[in-house]
């Protein structure tokens, strides 16, 4: 059975996108732990085995569940569109030891025997120390697994919530949603999420979260409970070219006309993508793509938008053209 979401007037005002590196970072954890999430991800896990192994991350894993509930303290729903790694685990890292205690117990029942095992009666025997300890851990797993590919991590996201942004205003929230997953369903102000599991929630005005994901494939995830601002988790666009390596596909005619240079940042801009990843993506000084981009939006072949702290570039229809030789 579906999950259900239903939506008054002020919901509909109350509806926003956001970006999170620590739910990013929660579901890296996850997805180390899940074979059914690796097909897109074999270069990254290529590259952290060694790393990774260097984690205990046993605790955490017994608060993830293959099915059921996840503590919501460990995991709030973002602060705010673009907040840091550093004001989410703030968060967490304040988060009430009763509270704690209570959403663990819950959840170490939902996984088979994580609730009588020594790790498990260990984390609610001192929640306080829970807290402390399993912030660190989350701390280790964002420095080591997910902080050295942020810019390219952070581009993809902000792509895709540039894109859905854009099909909101065209086509409003009820033609949007069933756009984002198949696994939504809108009518008559009622979401349906097919997820695991029925729940059913009026959100009385709270609104909605919407949050694209790069680890969370092929999942949706829909959460959380009250008083937490319901959110919905959802694949983002794009994560099948994530950690495919830069190659020179640049046309040479486009090198004739614009330079080695330019032309390598407009036939990059496959999406909406910031400087700094841009740099990242083609191994470039911040600096020098900057300026690229500047003359490329002076010529009328990008357009710039601000999301957040970031600003996105995207090729105009002549930019498209000219990058696929049209």
């Amino acid at each position: 059975m579906p999950s259900l979401l239903h939506f008054g007037e002020d919901d509909l005002l109350n509806c926003r996108f956001a970006v999170s590196p620590l739910w990013e970072t929660q579901e890296a954890v996850r997805t180390l732990n899940r074979p059914a999430r690796h097909g897109y991800h074999a270069h990254w896990l290529r590259r952290m085995r060694a790393a990774a192994a260097g984690l205990d991350l046993t605790p955490l894993w017994l608060l993830m569940p293959q099915r059921g509930y996840s503590p919501d303290w460990l995991g709030p729903p973002p602060l705010g569109p673009a907040a840091s790694f550093e004001e989410e685990i703030a968060a967490i890292r304040a988060a009430d030891p009763d509270v704690a205690r209570e959403e663990s117990a819950r959840s170490l029942a939902d996984t088979p025997g994580a609730l009588a095992s020594a790790r498990g009666r260990a984390l609610l025997a001192d929640p306080a120390r829970m807290v402390r300890d399993l912030t660190g851990l989350l701390e280790q797993a964002w420095h080591t697994l997910v902080e050295p590919d942020w810019p390219r991590l952070r581009a993809l996201l902000e792509a895709d919530v540039a894109f859905h942004s854009r099909r909101l205003a065209e086509v409003g929230l009820g033609g949007l949603l069933p756009e984002i997953d198949r696994r939504f369903g809108w009518r008559s102000h009622t979401l349906t999420v097919e997820v695991a599991g029925r729940h059913e929630r009026h959100l009385a005005g709270q609104g909605l979260v919407l949050m694209p994901s790069v680890f969370s494939w092929p999942d949706v995830i829909s959460g959380f409970e009250p008083p937490w601002q319901p959110t919905l988790v959802y694949p983002a666009r794009g994560i099948g070219g994530l950690w495919a390596e830069p190659t020179d596909r640049t046309p040479d005619v486009l090198v004739r006309l614009l330079g080695r240079g330019r032309a390598a940042v407009l036939t990059a801009l496959d999406e909406p993508v910031s400087t700094t990843a841009l740099a990242h993506r083609l191994r470039l000084a911040p600096s020098s793509v900057s300026a690229h981009l500047t003359a490329l939006r002076d010529a009328g072949l990008l357009v710039s938008r601000r999301y957040g702290h970031q600003v996105l570039y995207e090729r105009t229809p002549l930019g498209i053209a000219l990058a696929s030789g049209g």
